[in-house]
């Protein structure tokens, strides 16, 4: 059975930000204050099952996964994990530069970047391999979850080494926007999302920090406990 708190390591842009409150009125949430944000009365227009459409993103808020969620070992605490997240921010490191658009990825909608960046996937890499010392065992129940035998090989390996199937070579950001969605509503939700986004005049996006979220308990949304900059080389 999975222990709570749990953690995840997170890009969450910062709460004062465009991205950031477009992301909150997508989803309903801001993270960083646990509180629930009106959804613009547009979007519920164009969409009156919006809130069946981001109930399970909403749970996390806006956010890519650099290391997924994870349960604390025994022999660590809260804050030591709060001081390595600060060390890890600490240590210089090329910072990702992307251009971010919104597309659909394996049926639901989701701020990506344009093109691959070796410079993003060995930030998520980094935080996988650095936090795992932290990251408790994974339970039979919370493996059979990530249904192993819907992945490849490599997958599975990934799965049991690191918790989490999409690292490495599989890893893909992602701030997503909605859960996945029917066939027939997939385009008319992605020209909406599009379009909204297109507002924001976004053409270059910097991965230039990071967020230490927290889960209570298994009904509970995850919260910000800690953001930190990234320290540029």
């Amino acid at each position: 059975m999975t222990e709570f708190p749990r953690y995840a390591i997170y890009y969450a842009p910062d709460t004062d930000g465009a991205l950031s409150r477009f992301g909150a009125e997508i989803l309903g949430y801001d993270p960083f204050t646990g509180n629930d944000v009106l959804v613009p009365g547009d979007l519920i227009m164009h969409a009156p099952d919006w809130p069946a459409l981001i109930k399970d993103p909403r749970k996390y808020g806006f956010h890519a996964t650099l290391k997924a969620p994870f349960s604390l070992t025994p022999d660590t605490t809260e804050d030591d994990l709060i001081a390595a997240f600060d060390d890890f921010a600490r240590t210089p490191r090329a910072i990702p530069d992307i251009v971010p658009v919104v597309r659909i990825i394996s049926g639901f909608t989701a701020v990506v970047p344009d093109a691959p960046s070796a410079e993003l996937s060995a930030l998520a890499q980094a935080c996988v391999e650095g936090f795992e010392v932290f990251r408790a065992p994974m339970t039979p129940e919370d493996r059979a979850r990530r249904k192993p035998e819907n992945l490849t090989p490599r997958q599975v390996e990934q799965l049991d080494r690191f918790g989490y199937p999409y690292v490495r070579d599989d890893f893909r950001f992602h701030m997503t926007l909605t859960g996945r969605l029917p066939t027939e509503r997939s385009a008319s939700v992605l020209a909406m999302l599009q379009q909204r986004f297109a507002i924001l005049d976004l053409t270059a996006l910097q991965i230039d920090r990071i967020g230490l979220f927290r889960q209570t308990s298994a009904t509970s949304r995850f919260k910000v406990l800690h953001h930190a900059a990234l320290t540029a080389i």
